[in-house]
């Protein structure tokens, strides 16, 4: 008769990291801490799941640029063609970046005057914000580097943030086109975003568009990573001090 034993897994977080360690125990054994059991003929096994990367992700910008489309986008592939108040019920995604399993805690913000003194309330254990901008709303590019940034860096200092313009479609659509020559104005290039994010000195600039799902996805994989060498960062900078 072969004896069998009992795994169980204890769930233990550390520093925003949530680590499930799995090791045998006899199967007449109790534990207080059981989180699941599995029955195996009698052996070793020692079992330890991928650490699961906590993030919060804020997304900020001008009102109507395109912020709530792209969080919808990536969070269950909706796109809706007309404008979409911030409606967006902050949730958790999970997914994978370069082999690591992501919990990424996804807020809202509304972009509008009325809402300065509310939104601050969103940036607190903020891991990385997204700065956006809407390719045929040549102000807000204006008011990336007039307002948004210096909301940032108040109330989130030493948090990385991305700039995204959204709505990258737009760019060839003769509607648009159209629109913005009555009023002297052009769509945004690309030339231009770039130049935006070395003047206010983000991490990357990502173009996307929640109507086609062009580069969604990169969007949030480059702000996951953003987190991952600001924490990188902070560890060498704790180093030196010490």
């Amino acid at each position: 008769m072969r004896e069998s034993i009992k795994i169980h897994a204890r769930v233990r977080k550390k520093n925003n990291i949530v680590q499930r360690d799995y090791a045998p125990q006899p199967s007449n054994s109790s534990s207080n801490q059981l989180f699941s059991t599995a029955t195996f003929p009698s052996s070793t096994y020692t079992f330890r799941m991928l650490k699961v990367l906590q993030r919060k992700l804020v997304v900020v910008g001008d009102g109507a640029c395109g912020k709530t489309s792209l969080l919808l986008f990536f969070n269950n592939r909706q796109f809706h063609t007309a404008h979409i108040p911030t409606v967006f019920e902050n949730t958790v995604k999970d997914f994978e970046v370069d082999g690591q399993h992501v919990e990424l805690a996804l807020y809202d913000t509304a972009g509008q005057e009325d809402y300065d003194r509310l939104r601050p309330l969103a940036y607190p254990d903020t891991h990385v914000v997204l700065i956006c901008f809407s390719v045929d709303i040549p102000d807000s590019l204006d008011n990336v580097k007039e307002k948004w940034v210096p909301e940032i860096l108040e109330h989130c200092p030493n948090v990385p943030y991305l700039l995204v313009a959204c709505k990258k479609d737009a760019r060839d659509d003769p509607d648009v086109v159209s629109r913005l020559a009555s009023m002297s104005e052009t769509p945004i290039t690309y030339e231009q975003g770039e130049e935006m994010c070395r003047k206010i000195s983000a991490t990357g600039y990502v173009e996307c568009s929640a109507k086609t799902g062009e580069n969604v996805d990169d969007v949030f994989t480059e702000a996951v990573r953003a987190t991952a060498e600001n924490d990188s960062k902070k560890k060498k900078e704790k180093c030196l001090v010490m």
